[in-house]
């Protein structure tokens, strides 16, 4: 896959934070968060963005422990790409988003935003950093060729 359109999913049991990045360019960007709680709905916004943003390739962050171990939320995550991947078929890459929210919060409160706008744009910032190195890792592992 060395072009497209990708959507991240920073997957999360209140709020699934979304980014959207281009393979041709490498970079990505905060999209949106989706707020539902019920699958239905849930599953019912993020087909909406799939017709939309008509992505290649689907990307769900992976969360770990910092030793890397394994636990529920992972379990989750995993169980959410593999219905993504069922839904939509469309190839779901998982990426260790280990410290992608203490990031995101970071970048945020950089940029100056009070807590209640770092909490509405959180879960679609980790998305992005979550992204952007799944970007990043794509591009060095195919020598950076541009097509």
């Amino acid at each position: 896959m060395h072009e497209g359109t990708v959507l991240a999913f920073d997957f999360g049991l209140r709020r699934i934070g979304v980014a959207v990045g281009e393979m041709m360019l490498g970079t990505a960007r905060p999209l949106t968060t989706i707020a539902a709680q019920a699958n239905d709905a849930r599953f019912a916004a993020i087909g909406k963005l799939i017709d939309e943003w008509r992505p290649a390739a689907l990307v769900v962050g992976l969360p770990l422990s910092l030793d890397g171990e394994t636990g529920d939320m992972t379990e989750r995550c995993q169980r959410f790409a593999r219905q993504l991947e069922g839904r939509y078929r469309l190839p779901v890459a998982l990426v260790d988003e280990r410290l992608t929210s203490t990031d995101a919060e970071a970048r945020l409160r950089d940029r100056g935003l009070d807590w209640r706008r770092r909490k509405a744009t959180l879960d679609a910032e980790a998305a992005a950093i979550l992204l952007q190195a799944y970007l990043d890792s794509h591009r060095h592992e195919h020598g950076q060729a541009r097509h």
